[in-house]
């Protein structure tokens, strides 16, 4: 038995139990008690009826002949009454004279009469017990006017009443045994259902335990099969999945981030190398030499420094503490520097960049070097998927409340599938382009803190669309 099976059966089942077993047996005492009480009070009310007064009334000395016809006078006239009870007429010696049922009364019968003993003491007695024959019986005595008694009074007899508890037991044991049966089909039900519930809930759990190992063990394939009902369980297995196809996507960018940057860091480091090789072994014979290789150094060197920020920033991201340097800046200053930056260079790769931006200024509260990082950003994607010949276009318009930059290219675009998750980490659209797959996730992050939005749109063969938009902090004034 499982863990929660066993919890389950000894916290629920045991208790219910122990709760039916009390339950039965209160009321199978109560229902005894229930149909004693009646049996006991039908013979009262025969005892305490007047016709035993009216009946047995100056019979002081009376014979056991006269004793006996008024015995047989009272059993017809309440004859109607009796039911199942039996009247029997005791003269002064202890002898049964009549029997309502017609028979005689064997001797051994009137010696077993304890109640006709106690009525002698005080004038009435009850006793339940077995007759000669095993019947157990409830008998009843009450003596008639001027009984002999122990303080020596004459007596004229007595009468007892007596009711068969046979047929009350048989019956009490019928509703007992139902009673037990009832709550045994209850309980077998209860375990039924609980089992069917427990093991409905035991059995995705252990699957999504094994898979939960296979996952451990690095098996990203692994999966839960569809759960059948649509309940919290159905919703965990599915959730389940989802978790898992995230590790393993997430997994399978991580692997192929590592390639990336692993890749990147290795093509200027190798450039380094071979041009300072280069340099050492021409012992500056060649000032131009020299010159081409230290250019191409220091070009490298940035190229690794930006890759070595990314992963900084990227970092800070991931552990919540890219912070802000917070200030009033001008946005459309820093989008003109960033645009200047990369004139030369679209210019050497034969890509021609229109740029166009209001003589308002973009007041806002923001961090300068964020805010440039992010256009920077942008411009540098543009330039390495579009291709020589091709147009950049930076649109700048300034609203009451916003700075809206568009970031139009002629590139390659981006497929449709892939462009849902650009903006994730370690993801690249075009692997063959270089490039750590973080920028586009750093720039969001730098957006979502300062309020602001970067969306972006693209049409495969025909190029991409960025648009950042940023609040302003104060309404824009015309520049005088």
């Amino acid at each position: 038995m499982s863990g929660i099976t066993k919890r389950w059966f000894v916290n629920t089942i045991l208790v219910i139990m122990v709760f039916l077993m009390v339950i039965i047996a209160v009321t199978l005492l109560s229902l005894r008690q229930y149909y004693y009480e009646t049996a006991t009070t039908n013979m009262k009310m025969q005892v305490n009826s007047s016709s035993i007064s009216n009946v047995f009334s100056n019979i002081d000395q009376i014979s056991d002949d006269e004793l006996s016809s008024r015995g047989r006078d009272y059993i017809n006239l309440n004859s109607k009454d009796l039911g199942r009870m039996e009247i029997w007429i005791i003269n002064r010696s202890g002898r049964v004279l009549v029997s309502s049922n017609g028979f005689d009364v064997n001797e051994a019968d009137e010696a077993n009469m304890p109640d006709y003993a106690l009525a002698l003491e005080s004038g009435s007695g009850r006793w339940t017990g077995r007759n000669a024959n095993g019947e157990k019986v409830m008998a009843m005595t009450v003596t008639l006017p001027a009984t002999e008694t122990l303080t020596g009074e004459k007596s004229n007899g007595a009468v007892r009443f007596m009711i068969s508890l046979e047929e009350i037991d048989s019956q009490f044991t019928r509703v007992s045994f139902l009673l037990i049966l009832l709550c045994m089909l209850a309980l077998g039900l209860v375990c039924f259902s609980g089992m069917f519930l427990i093991q409905s809930i035991v059995k995705p759990v252990n699957k999504i335990n094994e898979t939960a190992k296979l996952i451990a063990q690095g098996n990203y394939n692994a999966s839960l099969p569809r759960h059948k009902y649509n309940d919290e369980i159905g919703e965990l297995c599915n959730t389940f999945n989802a978790m898992a196809k995230a590790i393993g996507s997430a997994d399978k960018m991580k692997n192929d981030f590592i390639s990336t940057v692993s890749h990147e860091l290795r093509t200027p480091l190798t450039a380094i190398k071979g041009w300072g090789e280069t340099i050492l072994d021409s012992n500056g014979s060649d000032p131009a030499l020299v010159r081409s290789g230290l250019e191409v150094i220091t070009g490298e060197a940035e190229r690794l420094n930006s890759i070595v920020e990314d992963l900084l920033d990227f970092s800070k991201m991931e552990n919540g503490r890219m912070s802000l340097k917070l200030e009033m800046i001008d946005g459309l200053a820093e989008l003109d520097e960033a645009v200047f930056v990369f004139r030369d260079r679209a210019a050497r790769e034969g890509i021609t960049i229109s740029y166009n931006a209001p003589d308002t200024p973009a007041p806002m509260h923001a961090d300068a070097n964020r805010i440039k990082q992010v256009f920077v950003n942008i411009l540098d994607n543009s330039l390495k998927y579009t291709p020589q010949g091709g147009n950049i276009e930076v649109l700048a318009t300034v609203t009451e409340q916003q700075l809206i930059v568009t970031v139009s290219d002629t590139g390659c675009g981006i497929p449709p599938d892939a462009l849902k998750h650009v903006k994730e980490k370690f993801f690249k659209a075009n692997v063959s382009v270089r490039g750590s797959g973080i920028g586009l996730a750093v720039c969001d992050e730098i957006m979502k803190l300062h309020d602001g939005a970067l969306n972006i749109s693209s049409v495969v063969d025909q190029g991409t669309t960025v648009e950042i938009i940023l609040p302003l902090t104060t309404m824009p004034q015309q520049k005088k």
